[in-house]
């Protein structure tokens, strides 16, 4: 009777030890497959940044380009505000020499 509780001891500590083993081998292919699947992750994460970094200097210069565009435009509606200005006092000038121009005329005209 001793030698089968100590056959059955034997087989029990041989099945915990067989069964922590196997755990262990279990959680390091585990750890492993994590492993590459973080690393997958990590691969496409810097896909993606280097794509969006290019985008945002596109963005970003595209901004540059209208900021500039806005500038010529701006500057040339106040050069042809002065344009303006110019020819109207042009105009003035003209009809204030002209003497078949009626100084009634000109005061209509300017309102």
């Amino acid at each position: 009777m001793t030698e089968i509780l100590i056959i059955i001891a034997v087989i029990v500590v041989v099945a915990i030890i067989a069964a922590l083993l196997l755990g262990r081998k279990a959680k390091t292919k585990r750890d492993d497959t994590h492993r590459t699947e973080a690393r997958e992750h990590r691969e496409e994460a810097g896909i993606r940044s280097a794509r969006a970094d290019s985008k945002e200097a596109e963005a970003e210069e595209k901004i540059a380009r209208a900021k500039r565009a806005q500038a010529e435009a701006d500057e040339h509606s106040v050069l042809a505000s002065q344009e303006r200005e110019a020819a109207d006092e042009r105009h003035a000038h003209a009809d204030a020499l002209d003497p078949d121009v009626d100084e009634d005329d000109n005061e209509r005209k300017r309102s």
